[in-house]
């Protein structure tokens, strides 16, 4: 569609108008219920999901998701906390190595040695694929 409009100059100017639709985010602040913001929660932090595509498909801020976080976990938040992933505590120990035993039978006993002093030994029960497997390693 085009309008022609007049000036008091006598000269004429031609204008498209149109239909113009605007697509994009909701602007402003929104409010989110406690209930939502633990659904959001939980599928923010379920196993296997991306974080900043919830972020996307919920039009939240990243920094909304872990204020919201922190808050569930103090409690803060209505309801029942969803089930978010937590770091665990872990401790690496020293194994002591198992006493040897003596043999109390030599017959189908294979000892192994290698060059440096590598020294494998197995008896006649010894699966076949797993003494392949660690003699690969060892040359």
């Amino acid at each position: 569609m085009r309008e022609v409009f007049g000036s008091e100059t006598g000269r004429t100017s031609a204008r498209t108008t149109g239909r113009v639709e605007v697509v994009g985010r909701v602007s402003g602040r929104r409010s989110w219920s406690d209930a939502e913001k633990l659904e959001i929660l939980a599928e923010a932090f379920r196993p296997g999901v991306r974080v900043r595509d919830v972020i996307a498909r919920r039009e939240v801020s990243s920094s909304l998701i872990y204020t919201w976080r922190k808050q569930a976990r103090l409690g803060k938040l209505g309801g029942v906390a969803p089930a978010l992933p937590a770091f665990a505590e872990v401790r690496v120990a020293d194994v002591a190595a198992p006493a040897p035993q003596p043999a109390t039978s030599t017959s189908g006993l294979i000892c192994i040695e290698f060059p440096g002093g590598v020294r494998v030994s197995v008896d006649g029960s010894v699966d076949a694929g797993a003494l392949a497997r660690v003699l690969s390693v060892l040359r």
